[in-house]
């Protein structure tokens, strides 16, 4: 009997395949979940203080890869160490002086929506224009963490750790949301270039339209920023004023920073004296006004009357408003206070910080926590209320808006002082219970952010540093040490033209919301009509 090629052929096809030895088997199964959770460090990495905002594209590309083409579930479980990858070393430092139990319990549930984008990306990782629908998603996830639970956590959006990048320009087109965006987008174009080049040379057929999509898809963000540059300058429109920002300083680091309350209020006067004697030798230009940082006098200076001396003494020795950052109990409400000090007239408007933050200026589910961890309770025996107006102060002719430390993190809160009238934004920080951490840095990447995104010079006056002076273009002009007494001095723009993302407000995560919903609808829909029975 003779065989012919073509019987051989088909024998070969009636062959099962041969399985992949079992070890091989296992690693194959490991690698996806391997490549997720490194995916998600790569992404942490990219975060400040470093200044590699550029890794954010390939760890987005290999997310694209272990998801593309999995079902939901495994999209939810990829996605979840996604999410442990990049948050558990990002967050690290909400555990520096409380232990690791809080730290790994934020970050077990803020993961959950990176899950829930995960199993959504693979959902529509097979549809037409799939980076699109996936960059839309992950901004999507983003504004839910900004929103809850306990009012949201923001921390960690992708905007936050592009501060160096060419990106950078869309903050001012569209803010968080499309800047962030134009970074997933770009990272999951980078994945589809890549796949349709290797499917071309493997095949060697073209696939054109995909291919255009994917190109378009790292092409379109790039020109975006390159087109939004004339939107970022830091020309004054409005004057100049000269800004002092004071740095006093802490006795110490940690939780137990607040028992010498007196001798951080002490070291903010002292070092406000030290530059009111500079400036009366001519050393330095006498500034318009002067910024102190959050919990500056956690002694209330309206209760008590060494406190208010101390301030009023600083007050007068410079000679111009100072803002002041005060804990002060009103009517039986706890604040978080900026307190406007006149040099003649003493206090004479406040701002009560509006986006307070769980598990460290109130406790949500106080009962569950302390039957966890009585400590913890302790370490919040009241809670702080929230205020409910805008702050901008006006300290010599100038509009100074107040974004107190957590709250620069919420697009809503920054927005808020622009659209009120603000010339120039402060944000008092106090990270004196993080210690060196980088908390402060990924800190001051959101200031600089939001300077581009509203075209505002931003001061960033901190207790223990870093503190610094943004220009409206993002540029950080001079900056302290950590853990220093210390003080800037700088003439600033005044600036008043809104940007569309100011105008445009909580328009463009909307929009990219919708987006997100109606890739995920169409990949339903697809799935539905799929494992639809046909009929006889």
């Amino acid at each position: 009997m003779t065989v012919t090629a073509t019987s051989v052929d088909e024998s070969d096809q009636l062959k099962p395949p041969i399985a992949p030895p079992p070890r091989a088997a296992r690693l194959m199964r490991v690698v996806p979940a391997l490549t997720a959770a490194l995916s998600g460090v790569l992404l942490y990495v990219s975060f400040p203080p470093r200044t590699l905002w550029w890794l954010a594209l390939p760890a987005f590309a290999g997310l694209g890869w272990v998801l593309r083409g999995r079902s939901w579930k495994a999209g939810l479980g990829l996605g979840y160490l996604f999410g442990l990858g990049f948050l558990l070393p990002l967050l690290v430092w909400t555990g520096v002086e409380v232990g690791p139990g809080p730290w790994l319990a934020l970050v077990a549930i803020e993961a959950v929506f990176v899950a829930l984008v995960g199993a959504g990306i693979a959902a529509v990782s097979k549809l037409p224009g799939s980076p699109l629908w996936a960059a839309a998603l992950w901004i999507a996830g983003e504004a839910a963490r900004a929103r809850a639970p306990f009012n949201g956590f923001p921390w960690g959006k992708i905007a936050f750790g592009q501060a160096d990048g060419v990106f950078l320009p869309l903050a001012a087109v569209g803010g968080t949301p499309v800047l962030g965006f134009a970074v997933v987008l770009c990272g999951f174009g980078l994945y589809e270039v890549v796949r349709l080049a290797v499917d071309h040379r493997r095949t060697r057929t073209a696939r054109r339209s995909a291919a255009a999509v994917a190109l378009l898809s790292v092409a379109v963000p790039v020109a975006g920023a390159l087109a939004a540059r004339p939107l970022v300058s830091d020309t004054a429109q409005d004057g100049t004023a000269t800004v002092a920002v004071i740095q006093g300083n802490v006795p110490r680091a940690g939780l137990d920073f607040n028992a010498q309350r007196r001798a951080v209020l002490d070291h903010h006067a002292r070092e406000t004296e030290r530059l009111a004697a500079e400036v009366k030798a001519g050393k330095v230009p006498r500034p318009d006004f002067v910024l102190w940082p959050e919990n500056s006098s956690d002694i209330d200076p309206f209760a008590n009357a060494d406190a208010r001396a101390v301030i009023d003494t600083a007050a007068k020795a410079i000679g111009v408003p100072v803002s002041v950052g005060g804990v002060v109990e009103r009517d039986g409400r706890l604040l978080n206070e900026q307190i406007l000090w006149d040099p003649e007239k003493g206090p004479v408007d406040t701002y009560d910080k509006r986006q307070i933050q769980p598990f460290g200026e109130y406790l949500p589910l106080r009962s569950l926590v302390g039957a966890i961890n009585e400590d913890w309770t302790s370490m919040v025996r009241k809670d702080f209320s929230r205020g409910s107006e805008p702050g901008v102060f006006t300290m010599a002719g100038t509009r100074v808006g107040l974004v107190t430390c957590y709250e620069a993190a919420f697009d809503w809160a920054v927005r808020s002082e622009v659209e009120d009238g603000a010339r120039i934004i402060s944000v008092p920080s106090n990270n004196a219970t993080f210690d060196r951490s980088e908390v402060t840095y990924q800190q001051l990447a959101m200031s600089r952010v939001r300077a581009v995104e509203h075209s505002r010079t931003v001061t960033v006056p901190v207790t223990s540093g870093v503190s610094a002076i943004i220009m409206p273009d993002g540029t950080i002009t001079q900056r302290t040490g950590m853990f220093v007494a210390d003080s800037l001095v700088q003439k600033v723009p005044l600036r008043s033209t809104e940007t569309p993302a100011t105008r445009l407000g909580v328009m463009p995560e909307i929009a990219l919301v919708l987006v997100a919903a109606g890739g995920l609808g169409w990949a339903i829909g697809s799935g539905i009509r799929t494992r639809r029975p046909r009929t006889a």
